[in-house]
């Protein structure tokens, strides 16, 4: 005999046999907009959109968005600094810029990601977490609406601390480890971006083998995260990101979001096959997971011995860089040009 949870989810499959699967989804899961492009954005109708130096690189190079690139210039010109500072406080304001006008699109919250530079510095993070805060005031956007993306590393997870007391929302990024996701839990990270797909693509490239959806070791990770959040009454948000495939994520359709390329919004949108909720509170209380007890000697031991973790968090840091040090350069050129 099914459960009532089972039945309930058959229902709604069978009401929803004409709904696309990007409605349905968005039945028990939070829709998150995985681009730094309006017009997709309106397409889709997220109700929150993320975004990270690669996204946004790829925004200001198209003509539509070039007057935010100008102003991000002429208003930081008026400052009087030059040089590495001029370029440091465009690329903020660039960003932020770019989340104000985002907002005026989605109903709930964007994400704006701290330049992995400082992904081991916890209190440069702490102070770019609040210089993004300001940019945002100025533009009339109150925080509640701001989530500060910062690299889950132990020193990341120490500026979450700081920045969560003071009513500044973060969302730990470049997580791939439930170690990682209790430590974020604990410091009362308001949400966290367990990367689903470059998990897979770890294991894939380690054992030589494929995975189904239901065998995925990223959708088998963030499973585990959501169950351990929901047993131990942990208020941080999951959000599985970093697709390869429709299938993970109708895996995790009912995990509290999920932050989705447009490609992939694409393919749920075209489809009206019946989704059927996988994930929910009450079958979390079900999982056999045991209480994590962390200090930093623990932390750093266990992340130490998840070869996976430890050099996906490591990759990660480096490309978001290197992704920074590409808009960064887009930015030089266009000062050297005004």
């Amino acid at each position: 005999m099914k459960d009532d949870f089972h039945d309930r989810s058959f229902y709604l499959a069978r009401m929803s046999a004409t709904v696309n699967q990007l409605d349905q989804l968005k039945q028990f899961t939070k829709v998150v907009a995985d681009t730094g492009d309006f017009a997709t954005l309106k397409q889709y109708a997220p109700q929150d959109a993320t975004t990270n130096p690669s996204l946004i690189f790829k925004a200001a190079q198209m003509p539509e968005y070039q007057y935010l690139v100008d102003k991000a210039i002429a208003d930081n010109r008026k400052s009087g600094a030059n040089g590495a500072a001029l370029l440091g406080l465009v690329m903020d304001d660039l960003l932020t810029l770019f989340g104000g006008e985002i907002l005026k699109i989605v109903p709930g919250r964007v994400s704006t990601e701290t330049d992995a530079i400082l992904a081991f510095d916890t209190e440069a993070l702490i102070a770019k977490g609040r210089q993004f805060i300001a940019l945002y005031q100025k533009q009339g956007i109150p925080r509640e609406r701001i989530l500060i993306k910062i690299a889950s590393t132990w020193e990341g997870i120490r500026a979450c601390e700081v920045l969560q007391q003071e009513g500044i929302n973060c969302n730990l990024t470049l997580l791939f480890s439930l170690v990682q996701a209790v430590a974020c839990a604990e410091a009362k990270a308001k949400l966290i971006s367990p990367f689903v797909g470059r998990i897979l693509d770890w294991h894939k490239k380690s054992t030589g083998k494929d995975y189904s959806p239901t065998e995925d070791p990223g959708v088998v990770s963030v499973k585990e995260i959501y169950a351990y959040y929901k047993k131990f009454g942990h208020a941080t948000e999951v959000m599985g990101a970093s697709f390869r495939n429709v299938g993970e994520i109708q895996e995790l359709a009912g995990c509290d979001l999920l932050t989705i390329s447009p490609p992939l919004l694409g393919e749920l949108k075209s489809s009206t096959t019946p989704l059927q909720r996988k994930l929910s509170p009450d079958r979390a209380q079900e999982s056999q997971l045991e209480k994590l007890v962390l200090d930093e000697k623990k932390f750093r031991w266990l992340f130490n011995e998840n070869q996976m973790a430890t050099e996906k968090t490591s990759e990660g840091v480096r490309l978001f860089n290197a992704d920074a040090v590409k808009l960064e350069k887009f930015i030089a050129a266009k000062l050297e040009k005004v």
